[in-house]
């Protein structure tokens, strides 16, 4: 907007106050726009496509640090991009240009930012079974993207904004102030309207590309039998759509099944799953945890690269995040494991006291030797919204300098049952030799042939966890309770 142009507006404000609605209306107007994918217009807040791609380009290296990095393989990514191009190819927008990458975390999860950036997770790869499902998911994406619902939601952002501003946020700076809060908005859920529209575009653009339709509904299916058992897994087993895709993604098989037969005009002739490809693809795959972030073995986490090591206590199962490690236990009980950001060269009473729990009053402190490291431990009183709890703080400086902590909280009625298993924790860490963690492997996804005489049970006793083996392996597989396998048929397995 240049000078002039401003001017003018304040002398229509000053002159004629009653123009100011249609003012309004016509800046409302200005900033609707029609979305390629459904043909629907809605409020934009003025964010333009333009806007949408510059939007996407600065947070795609932030989205790329959030999620471990890009997964590593050429390969992987140029059949994952050749995907999502021909799926692009058959949508309203075939000439715009589309980032596809795969995100190297074991998080289950896929989702999409404006401008075109559509992302996967490896963990999500590893736990579809074909082609067409992997498809499914990208297209459901697109559809995002296509039907521009990241605009419509900012637009739904910027109407409540009006009217807590005024008509001032039309017309100059609040409007810019206020695109920040676009990155935020991108990656939130959508609403099940917005879901049922990606679904409706995500069928459409299937069907054009000859992939079976019904593969986004068997995924699905798959999907909530996989985060199902890993809520079991963390003691958790009624928030299981807190485990993957579904938190941000509200969907159910049920309804994608619905959309399935009310999107498609025409049935495809001879649709493509592409298993037998897809399973070569993705045979080899970093499966779990990537050496870089460390490794948890049952109650173990060890970390070949940094070479420590440490185990929970029995009842707890820890849990390898970004940041931090984090161990629940029964009644309340947790685990928190992370390492400080700078290191420390004085005495660790003094990091203790001085650094870690700067301004807090803490008791028992004393120095530690566990295991040939300088440590220090102290403990505090809180109260969480749970009630009381007792919180062990314990600090290890390791031989290359590093500072690592452990913070123990327990209810306070039962901190005294939990004191010999946290200090058995305590005193479990270690630096691992040079052999140790060389001898640490990753897991990685094997395809294998069932044989005659192969059953469930004897291909997941080889799965190198310590628990629930058979339902590890049935999620793995998309097998439901009580079927069997049959022989010539591949299924994915996992390695050490």
């Amino acid at each position: 907007m240049t000078r002039g142009q401003s001017a003018v507006r304040r002398a229509l404000r000053v002159a004629l106050p009653g123009a100011l609605p249609l003012l309004a209306a016509v800046a409302l107007l200005a900033a609707c726009a029609t979305a390629p994918g459904t043909g629907r217009s809605f409020f934009t807040g003025g964010l333009s496509q333009g806007d949408e791609a510059k939007l996407g380009a600065e947070e795609h290296d932030k989205i790329v640090a959030e999620f471990g990095g890009v997964y590593r393989d050429a390969a992987l990514a140029r059949y994952v991009s050749s995907i999502g191009d021909l799926l692009v190819r058959t949508s309203e927008t075939p000439e715009q240009k589309f980032t596809f990458t795969v995100l190297n975390t074991p998080i289950v999860n896929a989702f999409a930012l404006p401008g075109g950036y559509v992302y996967v997770t490896r963990g999500l790869i590893a736990l579809a079974d074909d082609e067409a499902e992997l498809a499914g998911v990208i297209a459901h994406e697109i559809g995002h993207v296509t039907a521009r619902h990241t605009a419509e939601r900012y637009g739904q952002a910027m109407a409540a904004k009006i009217g807590q501003i005024g008509l001032g946020l039309l017309f100059g700076g609040e409007a810019a102030n206020a695109f920040g809060s676009v990155s935020a908005l991108a990656l939130r859920s959508f609403s099940r309207d917005q879901e049922h529209e990606a679904d409706g575009l995500g069928v459409r653009y299937m069907s054009r590309a000859g992939y079976d339709p019904g593969a986004m509904a068997s995924f699905l299916t798959q999907l909530q039998a996989d985060s199902a058992l890993q809520a079991a897994l963390l003691g958790q087993p009624g928030k299981a759509d807190e485990f993957n895709i579904m938190q941000t993604h509200p969907r159910t098989a049920e309804r994608i099944a619905r959309t399935v037969q009310e999107a498609q005009a025409r049935s495809v002739r001879d649709p493509m799953r592409g298993r037998d490809v897809y399973l070569d693809k993705i045979d080899g795959l970093l499966y779990d945890d990537d050496p870089a972030q460390g490794f948890v073995r049952g109650r173990r986490f060890l970390h070949p690269e940094l070479r420590f090591g440490f185990e929970v206590p029995e009842g707890f199962r820890p849990v390898n995040g970004r940041a931090a490690v984090t161990a629940r236990g029964p009644d309340g009980a947790a685990i928190l494991f992370d390492r400080a950001k700078t290191p420390w060269r004085g005495a660790m009473t003094d990091y203790l006291t001085r650094v870690w729990a700067e301004g807090v009053r803490l008791e028992d402190v004393a120095a530690l030797s566990v295991n040939g490291l300088a440590a220090a431990t102290g403990r505090v009183e809180g109260r969480t919204g749970s009630g009381p709890v007792v919180l062990r703080l314990v600090a290890f400086r390791h031989p290359d300098g590093a500072i690592y902590r452990m913070l123990f909280v327990a209810p306070a009625a039962q901190a005294a049952a939990f004191s010999v298993p946290f200090r058995r924790t305590t005193y479990s860490f270690r630096v691992l030799s040079a052999g140790e963690a060389a001898a640490l492997r990753p897991h990685r996804l094997r395809v294998v042939t069932v044989r005659p005489g192969d059953t469930v049970a004897r291909l997941a006793a080889r799965l190198p966890y310590a628990d629930d083996r058979e339902a590890r392996f049935r999620a793995l597989n998309g097998l439901a309770p009580g079927a069997r396998l049959q022989p010539g048929r591949r299924v994915k397995t996992i390695v050490e």
